[in-house]
């Protein structure tokens, strides 16, 4: 086997995995879309406030701890306790619904039936209050992520795969990365149970309806509040499991919320309505982006992963606007 076609498998491969990583973030837009028609762009900062939750319940950190110590004139920064990594994320799934909450007592249920742009600025203001209040209350310091999940490249895979060099000395086998491994594992698992959930359940088909007429959800008897509040939920999950692998592979920072941009041109291809197009989406994305850095990059001065996605996007728009899962929109004129 050709030495080129080898490093071209590996990073096949983990573009791959790569592409996971960016459809776990779409999946939480792709709730959201679903059930309420909504884009909400404040999917990433989501992601980073329940990454820094996790984190500040883990180290036993006082929330808004600045402005206690400012106010009373203390000095308090921590409880003085550690909780363990699974009781951490229960609590904090704890908090993201409580988010889900607030975000439809206050926000939602008093933009019923307004115009989607109308839905979306309040997305947009909604992000950018959730990162105020993650700074003011966990603080702006990087922090570091760890609930156990292991990390680095995988031993076992690349003593077990030397033998496809047949003898060349320059290639060791594949690099994989554990915690890629791993978030490909789970966002398997969280599409299979998202698609079940939304395509078998009372509460999946009342999701739907909402998403195509709140006036008529609503003269059905489907209750507006307790469904976007579901789904709220749902999102925050969604976000809490893309804040962990984001969070442990680079740290807990707020360059995190970024990670968003990256979704766009997922959803792009794959489709806004649709769960497994978020997956096929990022894994189009993961590998295109790593082949072309790969294979054209080094010709052109690299850094091409920077742009790529949207250049494929852009492109993909002009053949099929709904993307490759999307619902086809036809309107009798």
């Amino acid at each position: 086997m050709p030495e080129q076609l080898l490093y071209g498998a590996e990073v096949v491969l983990n573009g791959l995995m790569a592409g996971v990583l960016y459809a776990l973030v779409a999946l939480g837009f792709v709730l959201i879309y679903k059930a309420s028609g909504i884009f909400n762009y404040a999917q990433g900062v989501m992601a980073l406030f329940a990454a820094l939750t996790l984190v500040g319940i883990m180290e036993g950190q006082v929330p808004f701890a600045h402005l206690i110590n400012v106010i009373f004139g203390t000095e308090i920064h921590h409880f003085g306790w550690h909780v363990p990594g699974v009781l951490a994320i229960i609590m904090t799934m704890g908090v993201m619904v409580l988010l889900a909450w607030a975000v439809n007592h206050f926000v939602m249920r008093h933009l019923v039936n307004q115009e989607p742009i109308i839905l979306f600025m309040a997305t947009i203001g909604l992000a950018y209050f959730m990162e105020g209040v993650g700074d003011l209350m966990w603080g702006s310091d990087i922090k570091t992520l760890d609930v156990g999940l292991p990390q680095g490249g995988s031993l076992w895979i690349e003593e077990n795969t030397q033998w496809l060099g047949f003898g060349n000395d320059r290639f060791y086998g594949f690099f994989l990365d554990k915690l890629d491994m791993i978030a490909t594992v789970v966002a398997a698992i969280l599409v299979i149970a998202l698609v079940l959930f939304s395509q078998y359940t009372k509460q999946g088909r009342a999701m739907r309806a909402v998403a195509d007429d709140h006036q008529a959800a609503l003269s059905v008897g489907i209750s507006l509040n307790f469904i976007w509040v579901m789904v709220w939920s749902v999102a925050g999950f969604v976000a809490l499991v893309a804040g962990i692998m984001w969070g442990a592979k680079s740290g807990v920072q707020f360059s995190l919320s970024l990670i968003a941009l990256k979704a766009l041109p997922v959803l792009m291809l794959g489709g806004f309505t649709s769960i497994p197009g978020a997956i096929v989406g990022g894994l189009i994305i993961g590998v295109g982006e790593k082949l072309f850095e790969f294979s054209v990059g080094p010709y052109i001065g690299g850094a091409t992963e920077n742009w790529f996605a949207y250049v494929l996007a852009l492109i993909f728009l002009v053949f099929r606007p709904q993307g490759l899962f999307g619902e086809k929109i036809i309107e009798r004129v």
